[in-house]
């Protein structure tokens, strides 16, 4: 796999990029996977890279960058603010139009859990030169999402918290600063189990994020968006009872997109464990579908695309 350091762009700051190409690549301009990386992650990060290298090998170019404040990338750190990030992975399409080893009319997004995965919904949504999105797992609605990790108790605590955070914020106070892997999202057993799971990510993203990221995430709704794909095509998974990013999210976000589409519904792991024990089983299904999207004849419409639904069970 041939990788290059490179970097764009967005809002005046420099965003630190990776682009991998397969080996021997020729002169023609490659089919390329925008990566615009999910929660608190970084590019190229251990687990991204494992997908990377599987879609490099199935033919692709992966353009993969830091988000503002991220990483090696230039912003303000210890905000996640989901539009900002959106932005920039517009402007990382946009910047995938200025090289000529990249074909643009054959670009498609990946979306890596989380927020990585609604950030390129919403992407795919606003930009259509996308031809094809496919998401490992995502977030439909914010603040459910973040309601769920609590119990109603916290939930109504955690709302009174940011609120109070908010006004004070107003009256030219700093605002409070949380770690946001225990106090914006609530941390599962099981990741805390594997604290080496992103150890890499967390080293580079740190600690102390500002309380006030929560009023970003609670007006965030990638399924406001989702219908705005088709005729472009959608591939999302799902993992049952799923506690960091829920089921029935993907399920909601699935059932309001327009065809093409497909749900993979994977049973019998947990969110963490589907990376990697069922990726001999998902990453054909998402490269067979970037190849029926990106292909030279991948003219897609909504007469004659099917909705398709494979279940997979392990």
């Amino acid at each position: 796999m041939q990788t290059e350091k490179t970097a764009f762009h967005s809002d005046g700051l420099k965003l630190a990029a990776t682009i991998h190409k397969p080996d021997g690549a020729g002169d023609a301009p490659l089919p390329v996977l925008v990566d615009g990386v999910g929660w608190l992650g970084t590019q190229c990060s251990e687990i991204s890279e494992i997908f990377h290298e599987r879609l490099v090998a199935g033919g692709y170019a992966v353009l993969t960058f830091d988000n503002r404040g991220f990483g090696e990338s230039e912003g303000e750190r210890g905000w996640i603010r989901p539009f900002d990030q959106i932005y920039d992975l517009l402007n990382a399409i946009v910047f995938a139009r200025t090289r000529g080893d990249l074909d643009d009319s054959r670009l498609g997004l990946f979306g890596f859990g989380g927020t990585g995965g609604g950030n390129a919904i919403i992407a795919a949504a606003l930009e259509p030169r996308v031809k094809a999105v496919v998401i490992q797992s995502g977030v439909a609605d914010g603040p459910d999402w973040m309601h769920r990790m609590r119990r109603e108790y916290e939930w109504v605590a955690f709302k009174e918290r940011v609120d109070r955070n908010r006004l004070a914020r107003v009256l030219g106070e700093p605002g409070e600063l949380v770690d946001p892997r225990e106090e914006l999202m609530v941390a599962t057993p099981e990741r805390k189990q594997k604290a080496t799971f992103r150890h890499s990510d967390d080293q580079k993203v740190g600690g102390d994020f500002h309380l006030a990221t929560a009023e970003f995430l609670l007006q965030y709704r990638p399924l406001d968006y989702v219908h705005r794909i088709a005729p472009r095509a959608f591939l999302i998974t799902s993992v049952e009872d799923d506690v960091v990013s829920p089921e029935d999210h993907a399920q909601a976000l699935f059932e309001k997109a327009g065809a093409p589409k497909k749900l993979i519904s994977q049973t019998g792991v947990t969110h963490y464990e589907a990376y990697l024990k069922n990726l001999d089983v998902t990453m054909p299904q998402f490269l067979e579908w970037y190849d029926r999207h990106l292909g030279p004849h991948s003219l897609i419409t909504a007469r004659t695309a099917e909705p398709i639904v494979e279940v997979i069970r392990l």
